[in-house]
Formats: structure tokens, C-alpha cells, sequence
């Protein structure tokens, strides 16, 4: 029986099976048919989708047929390379090269003959159709591929399908699918009120509902909603029609809009139109008992449902309610003060669902029926059963009427009607606008705007007007999509689209095969926008134009493309002559000799510049300077000629402002208290003849002024007024934030006073000067210089001097007296002590502003009298004079140098208060322990003396690198001191989180280069997932988010504007990878996976952090692995489990105990939760180190990640999963179990330096003679070969070898490992004093001591990750790939049923609770569980078993 096989028509995406099809074409029957998917038909009735299912379907048919490989390593190896193409992995430069290096030795992806893998990668490069010449391996293959016969065919089908050049992609947003949505059977609406023109919020919602009626083929109903009397308006319905059909009548003002928007409606309808149907089915909800007449005030029946109390006329019988509907729809006075209301549930939680008004009386005539009707149905009533009744079958509304959707809902249930599907989108919101019709009419009322059309107005009308193309306005509508995220949007977005360069897109609907009922695929079109096709014309401001005149220019005129750029806009005439106007304030910045660029003309040499008496430029002379042809470094300038009998045109430039002067407006906020009344200004110019041509509409680039549409087009002088009216020209905002400089090119002055006065000074004095005047300024200025910018401003300006005229010398200035400068000076110094006087009391702020500006008055009025800055003061140290000077000398001596405390081998540094030993007779006399003990008394009451003088001189600089806080007195500043001074933490100002420096940084980095080469030995690969969560990712699993939802932290704006939806910062990635493991896994095939992620995480909400130990933002490791077999998971469990127990061990020398975490303290959604646990001596506490979690199939269920079982088809299963994790916490902990009162002390193999040698008494100012001296005064290392290690954990003083040195360092570096990690005392002691003789404590030092038995063997023969080893030191592989013996022999065999079995709890309750990265919070949990193995039989050497899973594992 032949298969029957659908390819998707005229699309390159059915390739592969179409490929494989004409492969197999001898061997395989198929009735291949071209429709709108890829898919087959089995013999049994089943339907195989997308292209590379049925592509492997098609291969598995033919058993002799190599394309789906002939082994399974081939079949493997052909799923992954088909997975490659499906993700596009071909697009970048280091994909390309990777394969083109794979492709290097092959001619085939797989095996010696072609395969679905040749097939699928061919057909990705295909579809990107990119340049591949730069990869000669992949062009080879390619050109073979291409060559083969069986492609060749399949190829001819396919012409117009090749892929286009990649372009760069519109900006288009995302437009859902609509739900239930039918090729030819979509109907949607645009429903606005006749109330007034349609704005930008209007625009969006019609042509979304177009978008949706184009992409389906189907139908698009504008509809007025006309339900109530009062808001329509005569003047809506009184425009001429544009453009509508040929629909009857005169069309109203948003018909007129709509047909600006180029939407075209297929019907056309008012909600009046069923006034009728809806008043039967307002009888009918009476009828029912479901609708009830209402007399209760509006305002009171306002609090009533807000307060949820029913009315009394709730329970009225329907014959009351009928007589009382009756009187309504009567219009007489007893039934004007009723109202209809549902009677849906006045205890609903949802506002909307509390008996809402149907129907209200109106005695006002209606625009279209009279005064047939004295009742309107509300829009809530009338709007879903209308949309019933018209067809509508998706209703797009915006969020705002999400609370509704249930009451639209109920009227439709009750009243037995169809139910069209509700979409909703975002509102578009902008800043600095309103968008209320009421709002909006109020600005017409009170003259603010000159009308609905006005430019500032956020109308269809006013934005055209003002510039925006309709193309525009489409393509900011496409860019923000059908997205529910309610956002504010700066006006900026809006205009840059306006702007862009073939970006802006028209949706056109293609079907595909041209028959009815074929789905219709949206695509976007580029269209231009105004920058490509504006032209370019020259304007200069009127008042402002300043003459040059050009030696040797010719009247002439030439003709020019009006665009640069594209000559399709056409040409313009240039006049050019000996004379031409220049913008003021460009001449303003040339020099005698300068040569500068007439755009659109050449160089000019400028040779004269004449000044009138003010300094201001008057004219200007030159000459062309055609020869030159060098334009690149010249100022461009615009200018226009003064040509008898040609006219320059003149014209007026017009600039909009907002009309709301504040961006955001709150509920509460009036917006008629930030109306800005000075939002247009005008200024007139002179401009290029051709400017008289424009027509209203026309769209325009003035040259370095930007661009502007014409509103008012040139009228020659009127015979009536003999006036001639100017050509008038609206700015067009291009989303810049900064405005376009309209003159004075790049070097335009500063326009900051003082700056002016400060920057000729600086070029005058040095480096130095200015280094001293600016940290004076510092001293004097405040944070705020609100109150004295006004002031320095104007100093500034009086005492600027004017520039000379042309030609003429500098005024002079009578030079001011010496006793009038030394007057000055005083002041300047007496008023700068006041200042700093008033600060360091505390004194009100505008007290010092105020003094403030008198003192760079003063300063200012001293620069203009001697052309130079106040000399700043001089500022004495605190302590004065000469004694304070050495004073700070010897301070400076006895601190020495920074030195870190701690490090691997390092040298103690003394207290930097105790004096240092001089060099020369005493460096190398010998000294008797009785000078030694004097010596030490004289330094302790030297020290005290100085510690009392310290207190006296506070000038004195402590540098205080030392501990200054013991671990045993107080454990909390012990350890902020070591970490801070040991260069390992730099705090932040974000509280909770803190900077890693180098020296911590690399421990980490060490501790991951070990954890990522074991994991990887486990096939464990290293990806990266987005830090973001949205909100519905996290309440899908409640279960598990509720563990962290304390700790969440949200980020809830963008900018200045609030997000409609905050989204989470990952706490951990569950709901962020687990949802990718369900696309990823469809078959037993795709299992296991193994995904391990370095990254940060961020929990927030504790009130303590310690850092390291419990910090807001941390670095970790989050392995998250699926398997098919639960057994497979549970192995792994333990493997990573006996990884981190290595990690703290054999990098960190500290012991760890491995168990089971309790129900209670288990991972949240976990089936169970292994853990290792260390001992914190100094707070009497454990933590935990490090955590392992089987997850079982709690998680795939909730992620819906399953497979097919194998060899039961259609039968599916969920995989099991393991998560497990290791942070940065590790550095806090090696800290607070190995630092002492001296500093920090790092176990070797995670020192990044292991050894530091210190030269003694030697110094880099000593010359040789000194060194030489230096050197024969130490007769017992230099002379002996030989010098003296001192390990950094005791101190002891080591001589060694210089012929052993290597060797002997290594022994050092491993005893001192090992002494760390036999630290009992630290472990056992600390915790018999906290809990005395407990029973717990015997079994305690069991645990710590068989913990010791697996000390790892760091020695020699062990070297381990830092340590320096030669090439006789190896790796023990073989001992690397085994997981320790974990001792059962002496607990016996365990149920199977068990996987960790606490050993000893005698109070389970007593258990504290602890979170994922949270210290124990008591003594007791450091007794902790023993770990055991999840075997069913356990022999007499279980660590064969165990070795032999995890080398299968591996």
C-alpha cells in the first residue's frame, strides 16, 4: 500500500523529506501531494509531522537504505546534526568554521554516503544562502552535494524559493496567534464612539483589527458606538467622505481618519442600528428574573457595590420590573429616575460582575433615531450581543477591560448567544499626552490648540499634520505587536520610526496555491519612510544673515539632485554669484585664512572679517577656491545667493513642545496644573527660491536644520492686501534627544559662562594649578548649585570682555591698583573661611549657596581685573605647621607598605604603629633574650605613648592593615576584617551584595576548573539560560516558588516607566531551563540530558547578609540533568554528591560529612535532598556546603518533559531528574575554618600564590655597597646555602636547603594541607563545650574522625589542582574515577527501598529548618546523617559496586 506523503508547497522547508523521497523513489512507494504542512499518512491511520519526522519515518520504511545510518553511533550522530540545523546553528562565523574543520577530512557529515545529516545542513546553508567562499571546506562539500543527481531534481522544483541575501529586519513586534481563527471565517471589529476625531490610541486598535482580517482573509466591521445620545456630536457627522466606497450618505470625521490609515473597512454599521434586538433581550434577562429596575441615586449605587450591599429593589418580582420597564421605555417622570440592572452577583470579588447597569433613560434625541427611544442600552450590554449578532468572531479589546470579559461573558450565556473569542492587547499610553476625549475637548474649549487638527494634538489628524507618514505611524503599531504589556512610550519611538530608512512595512496577505481556503501568510513589506525621499532645500534665519563676498564667482546657475543620495527625488536650480548670505552664527566662528565648504558650491578661502562696534561680524570677504577639491576637515556651511531677479523665498519655521509638561501624570494628579502654554514658537527665514514650488503635505529636509513638512505653501502678493503669504513649515521631530545644530557646526560656542571664564585660565597655568583649583572648588561649591548658577552667570557675563573690531587694537584697561588686588584677595580668602566655616558647622544649605555665590562673585570680579583665577587657599594639615609636617613624615615611615595579610607561605606583617627595626650594626648584631624582653617593654610603652598621642593628634595617619578584632571574642568583626583586608571582599552599595576581588576570584576560579573537568568525565555539558523569569513562568509550579518567593526579586520598571508585568530575577532555574527540556526531549533518544550552568542568582529577602555565607547576589554552579531510568538518576545523585564532598576536601582541607536532609528541610518539589556538611568552630554552628537533589518526575510532570517509551509506541513516560548545586559560600567557609588572629590562611592548592620569597634588610634605595654589607652580616643563610621557611599556619622557622628547595617546599606545602585538615580541635572541642556530654558528641567525633580516614592523599605522589609538580608527579586517573568508601560495613545492609538513612536524631523536631544557602541555625544539626548507597545488595566491598556505576555513568 502506497504512503501517502504531504509536502508543505513552494517552501524550502520541505527539502529534506522531499530529498529523501526522490532517494528512495525505486524502493518506496508514495502519493506525494503539495499542501500547507509537511506531514504522511501511515498505513494505520496515523499523521507524522514536520519535515525531519517524516524524513526519519521514510529512512526506517527502507531498512537497506544507509540515510538514517547503519549503526546507532550513526543514528546518533545524524540526530544531532539534524538538531543543528533545526536551530540555526549555521549563522555564525564559529559555526561556519567549526564545520568547514569537520568537513576538512571527510566528504561525507556521516559515514561514506550521503545522509539525512548531508541532507539537513545542506538545506540550512541553503536557506541562509550566505557567502562561503572564506570556508574552502564547506564550499567543496557543498558544490558535491549540489552536484548529486537525486538534489539536482529536487533543487528545479524550488528556484523561487532560494533565500535572498540576509537584510536587516523591520522592527516588528509580536502578533499572537488568535485562538480558533479559520482561513476565511475571521470577523473582526473597530468599534469607536462619534464622539470626537480618533487619536493614536484609536489608530493602533483598527489596525491591529486589520492585521488579523488581512492575515486570515477575512472580514473587518467598523461600527460605531452610538449608545448614548449624549456624547454624540452633529459636528462628527458633518465631514465630506474620503476615499469610503461607495457607502451612502455623508460619511462622518472618523471615517475620514480611517480612510488616512488606508484601512478600508468590509462593512459598515452602528450599534443604533440594533436598538431593537436589544431591547427584546432586555425583556427577556426581566422575563427570566435575571434583570431588575433600579431607583437607587448613581452616587449611592456607586458605594453600594463598591461596599457589595444589594439594593431593595433587588427581589422585585418580574411583574413589578416589567411595569417599571414599561414606565421606563415610556419616558414619563417616574420612569426617567429608573435604571436596568442585571442581577449577576452583588458578592462577586470582580467590581464588573455587581448587577452592572444595562439600560439608563434619556430624554435627549438621538442623532440618527429622534426621539424613538427615551432608554439606551449601556455599551456593556449592547457591545457583545451586537458583536454576536454581526458574526464577530474575535473581539480584540485592550487589558483595560479585562474585569468585563466575565460580564460580557454572562450576557451571552444567559441570553443563549454565541460567544465570539476575546484577545487582549495593551493600551498604548505616551508621555506627556492625554488621551481623554474630555481632556482633549477642553483644550479646544479653552484655546490652547487652534482645533482638533492642531500638531501637539495626539490625534490621526494633529500627528500628520505635523509630520508623521502614515507608513510611520504603521510601523510603531507593527513594532509594539499585539503584546499585552501595558508601557508608556516616549514620543521619541513614534517620530524615529518616522524616520528610518526602509524599515517601515505594509502586511500583505499571500495565499499560497491560490485556492480558497489555503492559509494566508502575512508578510512585511519595506516601504520608505521621509528620510530617503525627502529633499533637501536651504533656509537661513532672517534676522541673523551675515553678506560674503566672493572674489572671482560668477552669476551662474546649476542644476543639483534635490537628494544626495537618491536621484529619483528629482532636481532644483542653484543660483550661484559673488555675493551670498551665511548664517550669523557661523561667520561668527571663522578666521582670517580659514578655508571653509559651501555646500553644494566648493572651498572659499575667507581673507577679511568686518565687526561693528560690538564685536559682532558684519560681513565677510573671500574668495572661491575651485582648485581645491578637499573637503574633508573644512567647516560646512549653508548658504544662499544674492542674485539680481531671483527672490529668495520667505518662510516660517515652526517648533512644537508638549502640551503636558510632565511625563507621567498620576490618577490623582490634575492635568491642567502641567499644561504647557508656551508650546509653539516661530522664527522667519529666508529660504531657497525653489521653496515656493511645495505643496500642503510635501515633506522636506532644511539642510543642518532637520526635517519639516509644509503647511501653508508660498501665495504670491494678493491684489487685494498686496501681501504676499509665507511658506509655512512645521519641524518634524526624528526621535533624536538632542536637537540637530542648526548653526555654528561642530565648533559652536560654549554657552556656559562659566566655562568661558575658566578654560582661557587653564590653558595659562599647568597641570598642576588646575588640579589644585578644582579640588579647592570642591571645598567651596555644594552638591546643589541651583541658587548660585544665577549668580556666576551673571558675574560671568559682566566681566567677559567684548571682542575688538576688526582691525582695531583692544580697548585698554586702566590696570587696578596694588592695593585694590591685595583688598581683593583678602575678601576672596576671608569669605572662602566663611564658607568653609559655615559647612563643617552644619549649617542651613541655602545659607551656604547664598555665601557661595558671594565668594565666585568676588573671584569673578578678580578675573576681570587681572585676567587670572584666584589663587586657591592653601590648606594647613590639621595638627599645623611644622610639627604636624613631621609629624605625618613619621607616620608615613612607620606604616611602611601595604601587605596582605594571609596567603599560602606568606610573611606576617607587624602592626604598623610598632616601629621597624633600622637597617646597619643592629640588623646583624646578635642580641641576648634579655634585650630581647627590654626591648619588647620599651615597644609596648612606646606603643601606648603613641596610642595617646593618637588620640591628641587626630592628623596622625593609623594605616590599620592589621586584625583588630580576635576570633574566639568576636567571631562577626573577625571575619568582616579578614575578608576586607585580606583584599578577598570590596563592599557595595547595594546591601547584600559585594565585590569579589582577584584574591577570591581565583579560588573560585580554581574550585570550578576542578568541579568542570570531573563533571565532564560524566558527559555533563555547560550551557547558559536567561537570568529573567516572567511571572507566569514562576506561578506555574507554586509548589517550588512558594520555597523561594521570600527571596524573589523583581524588577517592576524600565526607565522612568512602570512594567505592566514585573519580572523575576532567577532565585534559582528550574522554571527557566525545565520548559527548554520539554522542547528538547520528544524521544528516549534525546534522554539523558546534562546541562550544568555557571552563573549568579539572586535572593533577597533576609535582613543579616554575611558575605560569602549569605549574600543577596552569589556565583554558583546548577547542574540540572533528566534521565530515562530512575536508577540511572539516583547514581548520579551520589556522584556529584561524592564530587562536592572532594571539592571542600582535597581543594579546601575541610572535612565534610555526607547525608540525607529530612522531610522538612528537603528541597521543595524534591523526592529527596542529599547534602554535605561542614563545622564552623568559631560560631558553634554547621552549614551546609554543598546539596544533590533527586527531583523524581515532580518536575517533568509540571513541565510536561516526557518521551516515548521505547518499543511501546504511543505510550509516553516522564523522565526523572537530579538539580544539584555549589556556590561561592565555599570561600566563606575555608575562611572561617582555617583564618586565625593573624589573617587569612589559604589552603595550598587553592593559593593562587603558593610562595613568596622576601628578601630581608635588603632595600631597592640601597646601592651595592650596602646590599654587599647587608649580605656578609647574615653568615647563617647566604653563606650556608641554605634560607628559612616559615609555613603560614604555625609560624615555625624551617631552615632549608638550597639544593632541596623544590622538593622540600612541595613537603612543606603538603604537611601544611594536611595539618589543616587534621584540625580536630577545631571540629570536636568547640562543640563538647557548647552541648557538654551529649550522646551526640561521641558519634559526632565518629563521623569527623572517619571523615579524616579519607583524607585525600596530598602528597607527591597526589598532587592536586596548584600544586607545582614536575613531570615525574602524575594523575591517578584510576583513583580520580572512584567515589570514596563511605563505610557501611559497620552500619550493615540497608533496605533497598533507602537510598541515606539518618543515623541519630533523638528529636526530629529539633531539626532546624535550612534553606538552600542559610547557616544552621543550632548546634544539634552538626549532628549529622551518615550516608549510605542505593544498592539492593550490598557485599563485603561495596566500593566495586560503586566504582562500577560511576565509570558507566562516565
Amino acid at each position: 500500500m502506497a504512503q501517502q506523503m504531504s509536502l508543505q508547497q513552494n517552501s524550502f522547508a520541505s527539502f529534506v523529506p522531499e530529498a529523501v523521497a526522490e532517494i528512495l523513489a525505486g524502493k518506496l512507494q508514495l502519493q506525494v501531494s503539495f499542501e500547507q504542512s509537511t506531514c504522511v499518512k501511515t498505513t494505520s491511520g496515523e499523521t507524522i509531522e514536520g519535515a525531519h519526522a517524516v524524513a526519519r519515518y521514510l529512512c526506517r520504511l527502507v531498512p537497506s537504505s544507509t540515510l538514517y545510518g547503519t549503526n546507532d553511533l550513526e543514528k546518533a550522530e545524524i540526530d544531532n546534526w539534524l538538531d543543528r540545523s533545526l536551530a540555526s546553528d549555521f549563522t555564525t562565523d564559529g559555526a561556519l568554521k567549526n564545520l568547514d574543520s569537520i568537513l576538512l577530512p571527510r566528504t561525507y557529515l556521516v559515514g561514506y554516503d550521503v545522509t539525512l545529516a548531508d541532507l539537513a545542513v545542506f538545506a540550512a546553508l541553503k536557506t541562509e544562502n550566505g557567502s562561503l567562499k572564506s570556508y574552502p571546506n564547506i564550499s567543496r562539500w557543498f558544490n558535491f552535494c549540489s552536484s548529486l543527481d537525486s538534489l539536482k531534481a529536487v533543487l528545479k522544483r524550488h528556484p523561487q524559493d532560494e533565500a535572498q541575501p540576509r537584510t536587516k529586519q523591520a522592527d516588528i513586534g509580536k502578533f499572537v496567534e488568535l485562538p480558533g481563527a479559520e482561513m476565511g471565517k475571521v470577523v473582526t471589529r473597530f468599534p469607536p464612539e462619534a464622539s470626537g476625531y480618533l487619536h493614536i490610541g484609536h489608530a493602533k486598535a483598527a489596525l491591529l483589527n486589520q492585521y488579523y482580517q488581512q492575515l486570515f482573509n477575512g472580514k473587518l466591521i467598523m461600527r460605531f458606538d452610538d449608545t448614548n445620545p449624549d456624547k454624540e456630536k452633529v459636528h462628527f457627522e458633518e465631514v465630506p467622505r474620503v476615499g469610503w466606497g461607495d457607502q451612502s450618505g455623508e460619511g462622518l470625521v472618523i471615517k475620514e481618519d480611517v480612510a488616512l490609515l488606508e484601512i478600508k473597512p468590509d462593512h459598515f454599521s452602528f450599534t443604533s442600528d440594533f436598538f431593537d434586538k436589544c431591547l427584546e433581550y432586555a425583556d427577556q434577562l426581566i422575563q427570566k428574573g435575571l434583570a431588575y429596575c433600579d431607583d437607587t441615586p448613581a452616587d449611592q449605587m456607586k458605594k453600594d457595590r463598591e461596599n457589595r450591599v444589594e439594593s431593595k429593589n433587588r427581589n422585585n418580582s418580574v411583574e413589578t420590573n416589567m411595569a417599571l420597564w414599561k414606565e421606563m421605555k415610556c419616558g414619563t417622570e417616574k420612569g426617567t429616575t429608573y435604571c436596568l440592572r442585571a442581577k449577576m452577583d452583588m458578592q462577586c470579588d470582580n467590581g464588573c460582575m455587581r448587577d452592572p447597569t444595562l439600560y439608563r433613560s434619556k430624554l435627549e434625541p438621538h442623532p440618527r433615531t429622534g426621539d424613538k427611544y427615551k432608554v439606551y442600552p449601556t455599551y456593556d450590554f449592547a457591545c457583545p450581543i451586537v458583536d454576536s449578532l454581526e458574526g464577530v468572531t474575535h473581539a480584540l479589546r485592550t487589558t483595560e477591560y479585562h474585569d468585563r470579559d466575565d460580564q460580557y461573558f454572562w450576557i451571552l450565556d444567559k441570553l443563549e448567544l454565541r460567544k465570539p473569542y476575546i484577545y487582549e492587547y495593551s493600551r498604548l499610553n505616551l508621555q506627556n499626552t492625554v488621551l481623554s476625549k474630555r481632556k482633549l475637548t477642553w483644550f479646544v474649549d479653552s484655546g490652547i490648540v487652534t482645533g482638533w487638527e492642531d500638531p501637539r494634538f495626539p490625534t490621526v489628524r494633529g500627528v500628520l499634520r505635523r509630520g508623521m507618514t502614515v507608513a510611520g505611524l504603521k510601523q510603531f503599531i507593527a513594532s509594539q505587536g499585539s503584546s499585552r504589556s501595558v508601557v508608556t512610550m516616549e514620543w521619541d519611538k513614534i517620530w524615529a520610526c518616522n524616520r528610518k530608512v526602509g524599515v517601515v512595512i505594509k502586511h500583505v496577505a499571500c495565499n499560497r496555491g491560490g485556492g480558497s481556503g489555503q492559509l494566508a501568510a502575512g508578510r512585511w513589506v519595506a516601504d520608505w519612510v521621509i528620510d530617503p525621499i525627502a529633499p533637501r532645500y536651504t533656509a537661513l534665519e532672517k534676522d541673523c544673515i551675515v553678506p560674503l563676498t566672493l572674489e572671482g564667482a560668477k552669476v551662474e546657475c546649476k542644476t543639483i539632485p534635490k537628494h544626495p543620495k537618491n536621484p529619483e527625488v528629482g532636481e532644483k536650480k542653484v543660483w550661484l554669484g559673488p555675493k551670498v548670505f551665511l548664517e550669523g552664527a557661523d561667520a561668527e566662528l571663522l578666521q582670517v585664512g580659514e578655508l571653509v565648504t559651501l555646500i553644494n558650491w566648493g572651498n572659499v578661502v575667507i581673507k577679511k572679517i568686518n565687526r561693528d562696534n560690538e564685536g559682532r561680524v558684519t560681513s565677510l570677504e573671500g574668495s572661491v577656491d575651485s582648485e581645491n577639491t578637499d573637503f574633508r576637515n573644512t567647516l560646512k556651511l549653508t548658504w544662499l545667493a544674492d542674485v539680481p531677479d531671483v527672490v529668495l523665498t520667505p518662510a516660517v519655521c515652526v517648533q512644537f513642545d508638549h502640551i503636558i509638561s510632565k511625563g507621567v501624570l498620576k490618577p490623582e494628579e490634575d492635568f491642567k496644573n502641567f499644561v504647557n502654554y508656551d508650546s509653539m514658537s516661530t522664527q522667519e527665514m529666508l529660504g531657497d527660491p525653489a521653496l515656493r514650488d511645495l505643496k500642503k503635505g510635501d515633506i522636506i529636509q532644511l539642510q543642518r536644520r532637520g526635517f519639516f513638512i509644509c503647511d501653508q505653501p508660498y501665495s504670491p502678493p494678493s491684489v487685494h492686501s498686496s501681501k504676499e503669504t509665507p511658506c509655512t513649515l512645521f519641524l518634524i521631530p526624528d526621535g533624536h534627544t538632542k536637537a540637530m545644530p542648526t548653526s555654528g557646526g561642530k565648533r559652536r560656542k560654549s554657552t556656559d559662562p562659566l566655562l568661558e571664564i575658566q578654560q582661557p585660565a587653564k590653558k595659562q597655568r599647568g597641570p598642576s594649578a588646575i588640579a589644585e583649583e578644582e579640588t579647592d572648588k570642591k571645598e567651596e561649591v555644594p552638591a546643589g548649585k541651583n541658587s548660585t548658577a544665577a549668580t556666576a552667570a551673571k558675574a560671568a557675563e559682566e566681566a567677559v570682555p567684548v571682542p575688538p573690531t576688526q582691525g582695531e587694537a583692544p580697548a585698554q584697561t586702566p590696570a587696578p591698583s596694588k592695593a585694590e588686588l591685595e583688598g581683593l584677595e583678602k575678601e576672596i580668602k576671608e569669605q572662602g573661611d566663611k564658607v568653609r566655616q559655615l559647612k563643617s558647622s552644619g549649617a542651613e544649605k541655602s545659607v551656604v549657596d547664598a555665601e557661595v555665590a558671594i565668594l565666585l562673585g568676588l573671584k569673578t570680579k578678580l578675573k576681570g581685573l587681572t585676567g587670572e583665577e584666584a589663587a586657591p587657599a592653601k590648606k594647613e594639615k590639621e595638627g599645623g605647621g611644622a610639627k604636624g609636617k613631621e609629624e605625618g613624615a613619621k607616620a608615613k615611615e612607620g606604616g611602611g607598605g601595604k601587605a596582605k595579610e594571609g596567603g599560602g607561605g606568606k610573611a606576617k606583617q607587624k602592626p604598623p604603629q610598632e616601629k621597624q627595626p633600622s637597617s646597619g650594626k643592629q640588623e646583624g648584631a646578635k642580641k641576648t633574650e634579655e634585650k630581647k624582653g627590654a626591648a619588647k617593654v620599651e615597644q609596648e610603652q612606646g606603643k601606648k605613648e603613641k596610642e595617646d598621642q593618637a588620640k591628641k593628634d587626630e592628623g596622625k595617619k593609623v594605616t590599620r592593615l592589621g586584625l583588630e578584632a580576635t576570633k574566639e571574642e568576636n567571631t562577626s568583626e573577625w571575619y568582616s576584617q579578614i575578608i576586607t583586608k585580606a583584599e578577598m571582599i570590596e563592599y557595595y552599595d547595594v546591601s547584600g551584595c559585594y565585590i569579589l576581588r582577584p584574591w577570591a576570584f581565583a579560588i573560585w576560579e580554581r574550585i570550578q576548573a576542578f568541579f568542570d573537568a570531573e563533571i565532564r568525565k560524566l558527559g555533563v555539558e555547560n550551557a547558559y539560560f536567561p537570568m529573567f523569569v516572567s511571572r507566569g513562568a514562576l506561578e506555574k509550579e507554586k509548589t517550588h516558588i512558594a520555597d523561594f518567593a521570600p527571596e524573589v526579586a523583581w524588577v517592576t520598571r524600565s526607565g522612568s516607566t512602570e512594567l505592566a508585568e514585573p519580572i523575576a530575577i532567577r532565585p534559582t532555574s528550574e522554571t527557566v531551563m525545565y520548559p527548554t527540556f520539554a522542547r528538547w526531549v520528544q524521544s528516549h533518544r534525546d534522554l539523558p540530558i546534562k546541562i550544568n550552568q555557571w552563573c549568579n542568582v539572586v535572593r533577597w529577602e533576609f535582613k543579616h547578609p554575611q558575605p560569602f555565607l549569605r549574600t543577596r547576589e552569589f556565583l554558583w554552579q546548577e547542574g540540572h540533568t533528566a534521565y530515562e531510568k530512575k536508577t540511572d538518576a539516583e547514581v548520579e545523585v551520589m556522584v556529584i554528591l561524592d564530587l562536592y564532598r572532594r571539592v571542600y576536601e582535597e581543594l579546601l582541607a575541610i572535612p565534610v560529612v555526607p547525608g540525607k536532609k529530612t522531610e522538612k528541610e528537603k528541597f521543595a518539589g524534591g523526592d529527596y535532598t542529599t547534602t554535605i556538611e561542614a563545622f564552623i568552630s568559631a560560631s558553634g554552628r554547621g552549614i551546609q556546603g554543598a546539596t544533590s537533589h533527586h527531583l523524581g518526575q515532580n518536575f517533568s510532570k509540571m513541565f510536561n518533559i516526557q518521551f516515548e517509551v521505547p518499543g511501546k509506541e504511543g505510550e509516553h513516560d516522564f523522565a526523572y531528574q537530579n538539580s544539584w548545586g555549589l556556590t561561592t559560600r565555599t570561600i566563606g567557609v575555608m575562611t572561617m575554618v582555617h583564618g586565625d588572629n593573624t589573617g587569612l590562611i589559604l589552603p595550598p592548592p587553592v593559593a593562587c600564590v603558593q610562595v613568596v620569597v622576601i628578601p630581608c634588610g635588603i632595600k631597592a634605595s640601597m646601592t651595592e655597597k650596602e646590599k654587599a654589607a647587608v649580605l656578609d652580616t647574615c653568615p647563617n643563610d647566604v653563606k650556608n646555602s641554605q634560607f628559612v621557611a616559615i609555613p603560614r599556619d604555625t609560624g615555625e622557622k624551617i631552615a632549608v636547603g638550597n639544593d632541596v628547595a623544590v622538593a622540600r617546599v612541595k613537603e612543606l606545602l603538603a604537611e601544611m594541607y594536611k595539618r589543616l585538615f587534621n584540625k580536630k580541635e577545631y571540629h570536636i572541642q568547640a562543640v563538647e563545650r557548647k552541648q557538654g556530654t551529649s550522646k551526640c558528641s561521641g558519634r559526632l567525633k565518629r563521623d569527623f574522625d572517619e571523615a579524616q580516614k579519607r583524607a585525600p592523599r596530598w602528597t607527591e605522589e597526589r598532587p592536586q589542582p596548584g600544586y607545582p609538580r614536575d613531570g615525574n608527579h602524575g594523575e591517578d586517573t584510576d583513583d580520580r574515577n572512584q567515589v570514596r568508601d563511605y563505610h557501611l560495613k559497620d552500619q550493615g545492609k540497608l533496605p533497598p527501598s533507602e537510598l541515606l538513612v539518618p543515623q541519630y536524631h533523638e528529636d526530629e523536631e529539633a531539626v532546624q529548618t535550612q534553606p538552600e544557602h542559610e547557616e544552621s541555625k543550632s548546634v544539634e544539626f552538626v549532628a549529622l546523617h551518615t550516608v549510605a548507597l542505593p544498592f539492593d545488595s550490598i557485599s563485603d566491598d561495596p566500593r566495586e559496586e560503586i566504582v562500577q556505576l560511576y565509570q558507566e555513568a562516565i
